[in-house]
């Protein structure tokens, strides 16, 4: 049996007022133990809890076997405080507050929906505390989970309109470091050699790796840019962070093969790429057998169609998706807004997303389920 929306929102209003900035660790451990509670609650079973970096991350195994992995995150971008200027409410048929939609209202849903259950053998359901900084701790835990399971359902929100989301773009991040020469920018500049002019051709090559006129293509934006000391030295040392996504792991490699083939254009200019954070895609592929099975028990239920969306953001099921797991991702609340002051949740959607997820939860088990 499914809950009532009120219980639904009453649960989801426990995990709001707790609040999780990523960066906190003590509030990252008050929460855990505010989700540990509700899964304790929902299931009759204790997690176990993943302490890395400082941080709680909290899995649930349920009986032999490993067929369903199901993945959501405690964490949010929301500072302490928050809930000051962006207060916890219902109002008008949605549930407001900071990561109501991003992503608690999907954790709610899917301990109520194996709370549906007549048998848990088989699952195993991951919560990490880090996916907003994406999965610095998590990832080995995450990428190990996926390597187990035969599916990966993704509780975050869903896309517009209650879409799921059966495409994201891959991430990487790189930082170009410069390193010129300081002179007197007014006695001898030329006996220097001008970071910020050498960063100035970098930017340009960059940009010109991405397909600008493509939505749906690559985009590789320069951000961060810093060069300089005082007004009247020549740069001896500049830098540029850059920002990538991309829609297949065969853009992935091709960007990255370029960026490290960068070189200096200025004779006596040093040129170092550091690779950051990345993520691979979540390609079609991946996601294309799950996303048919939930349209097929949206229509039994009555809630169909869903739709299907590609999405820039990348998650913890792009990480999933590396590991060559199937995964659905978008499982989660109906809303929107998400980081921002509108961030909410349509309510009455979420009785329904959680039969859904219940639903795919004993299809994938081999049991019809509630």
């Amino acid at each position: 049996m499914i809950a009532e929306q009120h219980e639904l929102v009453r649960d989801l209003g426990a995990l709001v007022t707790c609040e999780s900035p990523s960066a906190d660790l003590a509030a990252v451990a008050r929460s855990a133990e505010v989700v540990a509670e509700l899964g304790r609650r929902l299931t009759g079973t204790d997690p176990e809890r993943i302490v890395l970096a400082g941080r709680t991350h909290l899995r649930w195994r349920f009986g032999a076997g490993d067929r369903v992995l199901l993945l959501g995150h405690h964490d949010t971008v929301w500072p302490i405080g928050s809930l000051t200027d962006s207060p916890w409410r219902v109002s008008d048929g949605r549930a407001y507050g900071p990561g109501c939609f991003d992503m608690k209202a999907g954790l709610v849903q899917l301990f109520h929906a194996l709370a549906a259950q007549d048998d848990l053998a088989g699952v195993t359901v991951l919560v990490t505390a880090d996916e907003e900084l994406g999965a610095p701790s998590s990832r080995p835990v995450i990428e190990a989970e996926a390597q187990r399971a035969s599916a990966v359902l993704v509780c975050e929100g869903s896309a517009d309109g209650g879409a799921l989301k059966t495409e994201r773009s891959g991430i990487a991040q790189y930082e170009l470091r410069v390193t010129g020469r300081a002179a007197h920018a007014g006695l001898e500049p030329w006996a220097g050699v001008n970071a910020a002019i050498e960063l100035a051709h970098q930017v340009l090559a960059l940009a010109e790796l991405g397909a600008v006129d493509d939505p749906g293509g690559t985009t590789v934006t320069p951000t961060v840019l810093s060069a300089g000391t005082t007004t009247n030295t020549v740069p001896a040392h500049a830098s540029v962070h850059v920002d990538v996504r991309m829609p297949t792991r065969a853009e992935q490699r091709r960007i990255d093969s370029a960026v490290r083939a960068l070189r200096p254009r200025l004779p006596g200019a040093g040129l170092e790429v550091v690779a950051g954070p990345s993520h691979p895609p979540l390609e079609p592929g991946s996601s294309r057998t799950l996303y048919e099975l939930a349209e097929r028990i949206a229509a039994e239920l009555g809630i169909g169609p869903l739709g299907e969306a590609r999405v820039g953001g990348a998650s913890d099921g792009n990480i999933a998706a590396g590991t060559g797991t199937r995964v659905l991702d978008g499982l989660g609340a109906v809303g929107g807004g998400a980081h921002s002051d509108g961030e909410h949740v349509v309510v009455a959607e979420m009785p329904r997303r959680t039969a859904l997820l219940a639903r795919l939860v004993a299809t994938l088990r081999g049991h019809h389920g509630q």
